[in-house]
């Protein structure tokens, strides 16, 4: 092992898991920034690859506005692994989908990519029904229907595919306006100008002010009983919290010669070291353990560890997943419709 493993998140306080069973009643409310406890009815915006270091210190002029502060995401701080806890209310320990990339079963599963006609079950990778059961209206990107993904953190939901950004508040005010109590919606915008340009390009700058206008055409669109709640999965890309898988009877050199090559830029840990930290939450069931590898790199600095069959990762110029705290605290903030 290097250096000092990082403390796991909060997964029994205020972390992104908590704020669906927060606004259905079944979790603590005191979590919730102050505009949406009372709050009659709830529209849940995930902006994916806003951290809180992009919101703190005044940040854009609607968010500022907003109340709430920082919360933890989940290990690996990814777009798949956060996107089910945000859904399910469950640790990656207990719903499984534990990164971007993950062997289930023998298989290398590609989360974002994930065609569940080829690929393994999404329903038996994730068993857990998301929203505790409940029929919510849930508003995605209309190329994420049918997913292997969307099947495991949104099935049972009543989903609809937005294509432009004003379908997304459309589509949002017109669930609220049906009576939902509580309604979904996801943004990929920012994170997929922060994978390309990376995250202090003016691109990005761009986008996060996009995203600030995002917010602010939703409030004005919603009505005064209704709490706008954003929050973030973080990044996709497991480049920054690696598995590795060792050929049989090889774990021990393969995690002697990673601490050797890797120990100054990574957390260099084994499977076991991993789940005795709680990076995952509870004690994981030993099918889901399985899926991380026999050595895990969570890298401590600017280091991202590509994997040869996947060069695309190599052209990224951001990238989140380990347990730094710009990885890990992500924003949790609300205001009131002024519709």
């Amino acid at each position: 092992m290097s250096a000092t493993v990082p403390a796991a998140p909060a997964y029994e306080g205020a972390w992104v898991g908590e704020v669906v069973p927060a606004l259905l009643g079944m979790g603590d409310a005191g979590v919730l920034p102050g505009p949406a406890r009372e709050a009659s009815q709830a529209v849940v915006l995930v902006v994916d690859g806003l951290g809180w270091d992009a919101v703190q210190g005044g940040g854009p002029p609607e968010l500022a506005a907003l109340g709430g502060g920082p919360v933890d995401t989940t290990v690996p701080a990814t777009t798949a692994t956060a996107l089910t806890s945000i859904t399910t209310g469950r640790p990656p320990a207990e719903h499984g989908i534990i990164g971007y990339r993950m062997r289930v079963g023998g298989q290398v599963v590609s989360t974002l990519s994930w065609n569940p006609d080829k690929g393994p079950d999404p329903e038996r990778v994730q068993p857990h029904p998301p929203f505790a059961g409940r029929t919510v209206p849930a508003v995605t990107h209309a190329d994420f229907l049918g997913s292997g993904l969307t099947t495991a953190h949104l099935r049972g939901a009543d989903l609809v595919g937005w294509k432009t950004p004003s379908m997304l508040v459309q589509h949002a005010l017109a669930a609220v306006t049906s009576g939902a109590p509580v309604v979904y919606a996801y943004y990929d915008g920012l994170d997929k100008v922060g994978h390309e340009f990376g995250p202090r390009s003016p691109f990005a700058a761009r986008e996060l002010a996009w995203v600030d206008r995002l917010v602010g055409e939703l409030r004005d669109a919603l009505p005064g009983g209704c709490a706008l709640v954003v929050t973030v999965a973080a990044w996709a890309g497991d480049g920054r919290l690696r598995s590795l898988y060792a050929a049989p009877g090889q774990s021990g050199r393969l995690l002697e010669a990673c601490g050797e090559a890797y120990s100054d830029v990574a957390w260099v840990l084994t499977r076991q070291q991993v789940v005795d930290a709680g990076w995952l939450g509870a004690t994981p069931s030993p099918e889901v353990a399985g899926r991380l590898g026999d050595v895990v790199l969570a890298s401590r600095g600017e280091a991202t560890f590509i994997t040869p069959d996947l060069r695309r990762e190599a052209n990224l110029r951001g990238a989140h997943g380990s347990l730094t705290p710009a990885e890990l605290r992500v924003p949790l903030l609300a205001g009131r419709g002024r519709g």
